[in-house]
C-alpha cells in the first residue's frame, strides 16, 4: 500500500491545524488560534464561515454533528446539532397529503434547524473567545461580499426555473451577478443581531452566549421561521405545501452532549456518533473485514471486493437497524460473534440483493418501499439531498467538514450540512434557507427510522476521532451522503494499516458502492454497483467486473472530499491533510 505521490505535502507544526472543505473557512479558524482561542473557538469560526462561502452545502438552516475531545479531558463525547422532527411532522400528516415519500426540498422537509445553537454550545462549554470575535470573519464575509466558488453558480444555475417560477425570495438573492464580491446582507445582519443580543446581557462570556441561543431560538429568527412557513411553496412533490416547522419547535429543542459509540480496532479506538447517525456502520465495517481475514487493502482488486461486500452487509443493516429509537442493538452490530457471521456471507462473487443480517435472532424489517422495489429511475433532483455522483463526477448537494487540534491537545471533527440554499426557499430577512433533513424518516409505522415527532432523522453525516493508548490522535471526515464512512473507511485503512501520511491517504484513488437504498429522496438502489475513479486501473477495473461488480467509472478526482489533522502525544507534532478534489479544501496551520 506504499505510495509516494502527493497533490500538497502534509503539513507538520506544533501550533496549531485546521482542515476544512473551503480555504477561507481554514484561514478563518487559524485566525482564531492565533489570536489565543483553542481549537473549539477555531471551529465555531469555520462553522459560521461555512455557512457563507458554501451555501450550497450547509447553513444555519442545517445541522452539524462533532466530536470533541478536550486536553482536560481527552475522553470523546458527541455534539449533537441535529434538530428533530417537528411536532406536527406526523406519517398521518403526510399521508393525508398523498405523499409516500416526504419531499427532498422545500418547507415540509424542515427539521428543527440545529447548527447554529449547537455551535454556540460548543463555544459556552469549551471555547474561550467571546461570541464577536468568532462570529466577526463570518459577518464580515457576508456583508462585505466574498468571491463565490464556481459550484455555487453551477447549482444556482440548476434550480433557476423553481427559483424564478416558485421561490422569488431564493431569486432576489441568488439571480443577480454572482461573478464578482457576493454579499449576503440580511445574514450579516441575523449574525449582528446575535451578537448585540449577547453583549446587551452583560459582560459574562457564557451569559452572552446564552442570550444568543435564547434570541436564535425564541426571538426573531423564530419568529420570521415561524411566519415564514406558513405558506405553502413548491417543493420535490412537484406540488406547494406549508411547512409544519413553527416558533415552539424551535424553543422546545437545544443542541445536547452525548456518548460516542466507539470500537477498539488494530491498538487504535474509532469513536463515531450513535446510530441516529450512520457512524456506527464505519465501526461494523471494520469489524467484518477483522473477522473475514483482512483485506485493508483498498488499492487491488481483492482488498476492495472484500471492503465493498462488508460495506454492503453494514449498510443492509443500516436500513433495517439504525434510527433515533433507543432501541438499537448496537452492542450485538458490533460484536465478534456478529461479524464472524456476517462476514461468512461474503463470497468471490459480488452481491447484488440488500442482505440485513437478525442481531439476536431479532427479524429485520426492512421499509416496503424498498423491498416492493419502489426505488430507482429517476431523473436526478438538483434540490433534493447529498451527492449523487454520476459518470462525470458532477454532485448535487453536499457537506462540509473540519477538523481542528490545537497545540494544548484538543481536538475536534465536524461535519455541518443541511440548510442548502437549492432545497429550501430563502428566508428574506434572515438570508438563509430551512433545511432537507426531514426527508431520511420513512412514512411506514414500525421502523427504526420512520418519522414521529420529536426524533431525529437517521442522517449520513459522520464526524470521526481516533485514539491511542487513551488519546485522541487523528480527527477526520469527510462530505459525501452515503459515501462518508465508505470513503472514511479508504482512509483509515491507507493511513492506520497501510502506513500512508495523511495526504498520501487523502489523494490515492477513491471508490465507493451504491448497493443500497439512497438516503435521500427519491431512495434509489443501484445493485451491484461499483463507482471507482478512473485512476483505478484498467486491469483492476476488469478483475472486479470480472468478480460480478457492475463498475462505473467516474472521472480521475471525483470522488472524496476527506479532512484529516493529527496530533502525536508523544512528540506534540500535530499534523494536517486536505482533499485536492474540487479545488476549495485547504488545510493551514504552523
Amino acid at each position: 500500500m506504499s505510495s509516494s505521490f502527493t497533490t500538497r505535502p502534509t503539513l507538520q507544526g506544533t501550533f496549531g491545524m485546521v482542515s476544512s472543505t473551503h480555504w477561507l473557512a481554514s484561514q478563518s479558524a487559524m485566525r482564531m488560534l492565533e489570536l489565543g482561542g483553542n481549537a473549539f473557538d477555531a471551529a465555531v469560526t469555520a462553522g459560521f464561515v461555512l455557512h457563507v462561502v458554501e451555501p450550497h452545502l450547509n447553513g444555519p438552516g442545517g445541522e452539524v454533528p462533532a466530536i470533541v475531545a478536550t486536553a482536560a479531558d481527552p475522553r470523546p463525547r458527541v455534539l449533537c446539532g441535529q434538530g428533530v422532527a417537528p411536532a406536527g411532522a406526523t406519517i398521518g400528516h403526510f399521508r393525508s397529503l398523498g405523499l409516500d415519500l416526504i419531499p427532498g426540498s422545500g418547507l415540509l422537509a424542515a427539521t428543527v434547524p440545529g447548527a447554529v445553537d449547537a455551535w454556540l454550545l460548543l463555544l459556552r462549554d469549551h471555547g474561550t473567545l467571546s461570541l464577536r470575535e468568532v462570529l466577526t470573519p463570518a459577518i464580515e464575509y457576508a456583508t462585505a461580499g466574498h468571491p463565490l466558488v464556481p459550484r455555487v453558480a453551477d447549482t444556482v444555475a440548476a434550480v433557476r426555473p423553481l427559483f424564478e417560477q416558485h421561490w422569488p425570495t431564493s431569486a432576489a438573492l441568488w439571480l443577480g451577478p454572482l461573478d464578482g464580491l457576493f454579499k449576503n446582507p440580511a445574514y450579516g445582519d441575523t449574525l449582528a443581531r446575535l451578537v448585540r443580543s449577547a453583549e446587551g446581557a452583560g459582560p459574562d462570556r457564557e451569559a452572552q452566549i446564552e442570550a444568543a441561543r435564547h434570541t436564535w431560538r425564541e426571538g426573531f429568527v423564530a419568529d420570521a421561521i415561524d411566519r415564514f412557513a406558513r405558506e405553502p411553496l413548491r417543493d420535490s412533490s412537484g406540488r406547494s405545501h406549508a411547512g409544519v416547522l413553527t416558533g415552539a419547535d424551535l424553543a422546545a429543542w437545544s443542541a445536547t452532549w452525548e456518548e460516542p459509540v466507539t470500537l477498539d480496532w488494530h491498538g487504535h479506538t474509532v469513536a463515531k456518533t450513535g446510530p441516529w447517525g450512520q457512524g456506527p456502520v464505519l465501526l461494523q465495517t471494520l469489524s467484518i473485514l477483522d473477522a473475514a481475514g483482512g483485506a485493508y487493502d483498498p488499492s487491488t482488486a481483492h482488498g476492495i471486493h472484500v471492503q465493498a461486500e462488508a460495506l454492503k452487509l453494514a449498510f443492509a443493516d443500516r436500513e433495517a437497524w439504525y434510527g433515533d429509537t433507543g432501541e438499537v442493538p448496537l452492542k450485538t452490530l458490533l460484536s465478534r460473534e456478529y461479524a464472524t457471521e456476517r462476514a461468512a456471507l461474503i463470497g468471490s462473487r459480488a452481491a447484488t440483493e440488500l442482505r440485513p443480517g437478525s442481531p439476536g435472532g431479532a427479524t429485520p424489517h426492512l421499509p416496503g418501499y424498498v423491498t416492493q422495489g419502489g426505488s430507482g429511475g429517476s431523473a436526478p433532483d438538483p434540490t433534493t439531498g447529498e451527492p449523487t455522483v454520476g459518470p462525470s463526477g458532477v454532485t448535487r448537494g453536499d457537506t462540509c467538514h473540519v477538523d481542528v487540534v490545537d497545540r494544548w491537545g484538543n481536538m475536534i471533527s465536524a461535519t455541518p450540512s443541511g440548510g442548502w440554499l437549492q432545497s429550501s426557499p430563502t428566508i428574506p430577512e434572515l438570508g438563509f434557507p430551512l433545511g432537507s433533513r426531514l426527508q431520511m424518516f420513512w412514512l411506514e409505522e414500525g421502523l427504526p427510522s420512520s418519522l414521529a415527532p420529536g426524533r431525529r432523522p437517521r442522517t449520513t453525516l459522520s464526524p470521526t476521532l481516533v485514539y491511542r493508548d487513551s488519546e485522541p490522535v487523528l480527527a477526520c471526515g469527510t462530505p459525501g451522503g452515503d459515501q462518508q464512512d465508505q470513503w472514511q473507511l479508504l482512509f483509515l485503512l491507507r493511513h492506520l494499516a497501510g502506513g500512508q501520511s495523511l495526504q498520501e491517504a487523502i489523494d490515492a484513488p477513491t471508490w465507493h458502492t451504491t448497493s443500497f437504498p439512497s438516503s435521500f429522496h427519491p431512495r434509489e438502489t443501484e445493485p451491484g454497483v461499483l463507482v471507482l475513479e478512473d485512476r483505478v486501473p484498467e486491469p483492476i477495473r476488469a478483475e472486479l467486473s470480472a468478480l460480478g461488480h457492475h463498475v462505473r467509472v467516474s472521472d480521475p478526482w471525483s470522488l472524496g472530499r476527506m479532512c484529516a489533522v493529527t496530533r502525536d502525544p508523544a512528540t506534540g507534532i500535530l499534523s494536517a491533510g486536505a482533499n485536492p478534489r474540487g479545488m476549495q479544501g485547504y488545510a493551514t496551520g504552523r
